[in-house]
């Protein structure tokens, strides 16, 4: 069972709550409709569940509107170089593809107020469930076990994109309080702090895996794992401690959870596999809920290619050609209506039509958009990966590597896994170097698409050459459309609009108009 019975209650939980964004001095000024307040409304196990589900329902910000032609998720492909838009129209997309972005970007914006809107009902209920009485005591652990782990998530978004961040730990339910306006901390200090609140989930009695969708002890740990492989690398360089960590942390997901690779990639596509087996956490849509079904299909269908039920076929993000033939000779990845697609039927259900380019097939529902001689519905129930056991097993590859100052049989072992499921070789042996550059290139190759490339980019300093197979420093690379990386582009301009309502934001991160 999903989550989808989301009672909505936002309004209520952000009811004398900092968001931090457009508008928040008007919402303050306002008088609450429900006349019912936190503390009022925290009282029955219920509220306790809703508050939660309303954290999670937040995540699906990623499919939201970014002005026309555009979605939030979008933000998180344009800057990597490997993909590019059919589309022209929406210039804070184009801005992000050609590294031209500056503080007034909506993609950025929409961002920021969506991760701190989680941040405001994760602390909110984090803060209130402890007092509803009566209520059983494992549930109410369960539950702040849930929101903790959803805050973490969030801050660990904020930090990779920004740097220092302000830190909010409590609801702000005062105008005289001193976090009303707070400044930013430290990025060693959110971390502690994504981290600590991910142990506190560790031990909240959470399953190991769970179908509904709800957060689990496998999310927990692998989230956790690659938390301690980004403070392993770049910009807090703690090195081979945190490598070992984060090649211990992945290892328990490994040897203790139920988790395994689908035997076919074909599976990812289905959305009867949500939340099973490979797909350890994801963000949650549902075809049969008007609210949860939105998602994110015409986005990436070729623009007006006309093979799809969806009237609206967008294509503003689509591979770029130079990526999709990076590929090693023979990967399964790159086959039709794998990880690609290069033809698909006339309205999605009708004769074979040949596109000219590659798309992206990894995040297509069949049962949506149409297949051969089955109509689509153009409602969409695949939910949007964010932790899947393919990373895991990269995680603790690459972890155990920098760790141990060589791969183990084991670290090969999870390599070939990712490697023999796309039927493709790998070597027996290794050097340190060697290995860690086929890593990479399986994460770049693997992970491709799923909001994943860009932080990598971030924590090794690093970019991947297709042209070379091999990887360049960040700053300086260039993508095979143009723009060249600078050293500004390692953090994200704060928004303007959030430094106007919010002067202790500032300085301005290096590089961006102050």
């Amino acid at each position: 069972m999903r989550i989808l019975s989301i009672k909505y209650i936002s309004l209520l939980l952000l009811s004398g709550t900092l968001l931090l964004g457009a508008g928040c001095n008007k919402y303050l000024e306002e008088e609450d409709p429900s006349n019912l307040s936190p503390d009022s409304y925290f009282t029955l196990p219920e509220h306790a569940e809703a508050s939660v589900n309303a954290v999670y329902a937040n995540l699906r910000f990623i499919s939201d509107g970014a002005g026309i032609f555009s979605q939030n998720f979008q933000l998180l492909e344009a800057i990597t170089g490997t993909s590019t838009s059919q589309t022209g129209q929406n210039s804070d997309l184009n801005n992000l593809l050609n590294l031209a972005y500056d503080a007034d970007n909506v993609h950025i914006r929409q961002w920021w107020a969506a991760l701190y809107r989680g941040i405001a009902n994760a602390n909110l209920g984090i803060a209130k469930i402890p007092g509803i009485n009566p209520m059983d005591e494992a549930a109410k652990a369960r539950y702040i076990g849930e929101a903790k782990f959803l805050r973490a998530l969030h801050y660990f978004w904020l930090v990779r994109l920004w740097g220092d961040v302000p830190l909010l730990t409590e609801p702000v339910e005062s105008y005289t309080s001193p976090d009303l306006y707070p400044g930013r901390t430290s990025q060693e200090e959110v971390y502690n702090q994504i981290v600590q609140d991910l142990k506190d989930a560790e031990a909240a009695g959470l399953p190991w895996s769970e179908e509904s969708g709800r957060a689990s002890l496998g999310a927990v740990k692998s989230l956790l794992a690659s938390v301690y492989l980004t403070m392993a690398g770049q910009p807090l360089n703690k090195g081979a401690e945190y490598y070992r960590l984060a090649a211990d942390k992945a290892n328990e997901v490994i040897t203790q959870g139920p988790f395994s690779l689908f035997a076919e990639y074909e599976s990812l596509h289905n959305p009867d596999l949500d939340n099973q087996q490979e797909r350890i956490f994801s963000v949650q849509y549902s075809a049969d809920v008007s609210d949860a079904r939105a998602g994110y299909q015409n986005i990436l269908l070729p623009n007006f290619g006309g093979i799809s039920a969806y009237g609206t076929q967008v294509g503003s993000t689509v591979p770029t050609v130079s990526f999709y033939e990076s590929y090693e000779t023979g990967d399964k990845r790159t086959e039709e209506q794998e990880y690609f697609y290069t033809a698909y039927y006339e309205g999605g259900s009708g004769a074979l039509k040949n596109l000219n380019a590659p798309y992206i097939f990894k995040h297509f529902d069949r049962r949506a958009n149409g297949t051969q001689g089955v109509p689509g519905t153009a409602q969409s129930g695949l939910n949007w990966p964010l932790i899947r056991y393919a990373e895991v097993l990269l995680i603790f590859a690459e972890a155990q590597n920098e760790a141990d100052g060589a791969p183990s049989a084991a670290a090969i072992a999870a390599l070939k896994e990712i490697r023999d499921r796309a039927n493709l070789t790998t070597p027996a042996t290794f050097t340190q170097a060697a290995f860690r550059e086929a890593v990479w290139r399986e994460r770049w190759h693997e992970l491709c698409y799923e909001g994943k490339t860009w932080f990598d980019m971030v924590r090794l300093r690093k970019a991947y050459n297709e042209d070379t197979n091999g990887f360049d420093e960040f700053v300086g690379h260039s993508f095979s459309y143009g723009p060249t990386l600078e050293d500004k582009h390692l953090l994200l301009p704060l928004p303007t609009l959030e430094m106007n309502n919010n002067p202790s934001l500032r300085p301005q991160n290096p590089g961006y108009a102050q």
